[in-house]
């Protein structure tokens, strides 16, 4: 093979191992997903774009979350109370208690105003492998408040939101 052949041939494989990391990148470590809805403002906007990772995630409260659900649509929720704590909502003042100690949670739109239908029973226990997940818009958002959504196994949590990618004007990262 000549010089200028084996150079070509160089540059193709070069070429084509950069495309292959790319795409492990992209299919193991991070993804984008959209934002659909409200229900996590004022953190995050309809139509935002969110870089996510699995790799070595560990689940914190705190933590905003993409659920795979059953209908393919992912959910993106904020995580309140993780396995073995317990939950209570007073739904009188809004405030919210993990293991009777108030939750800090300056994130939120404001507090809960209503109680709706389909509520779970509190106290509540968190069992284990299981985490509870609500919006940051707590007064619209379907979350395991309710039993449409319910409690969240931790096997349906894809990952973790990392940063916002667009719009760049408020490109960053969530907390």
């Amino acid at each position: 093979m000549n010089r200028k052949m084996r150079g070509l041939m160089e540059w193709l494989e070069a070429i084509l191992i950069a495309i292959a990391v790319a795409l492990c990148i992209l299919l193991f470590l991070v993804r984008v997903v959209v934002v659909d809805g409200e229900s996590m403002n004022p953190t995050l906007q309809n139509g935002e774009k969110l870089m996510i990772s699995s790799l070595f995630y560990s689940i914190d409260r705190g933590d905003v979350v993409i659920i795979r659900r059953g209908d393919g649509e992912p959910l993106i929720k904020r995580v309140i109370a993780i396995e073995g704590e317990t939950i209570d909502i007073d739904f009188e003042t809004g405030e919210v208690r993990i293991d009777q100690k108030v939750l800090e949670e300056p994130y939120i739109k404001e507090a809960i105003s209503h109680t709706g239908e389909g509520e779970q029973d509190y106290p509540l226990e968190i069992p284990e492998g299981y985490v509870f997940v609500m919006g940051d818009n707590r007064n619209n958002s379907l979350d395991s408040r309710f039993e449409e959504v319910g409690l969240i196994s931790t096997e349906d949590i894809f990952g973790e939101v990392l940063f916002r990618v667009s719009p760049f004007d408020r490109f960053g990262l969530i907390s």
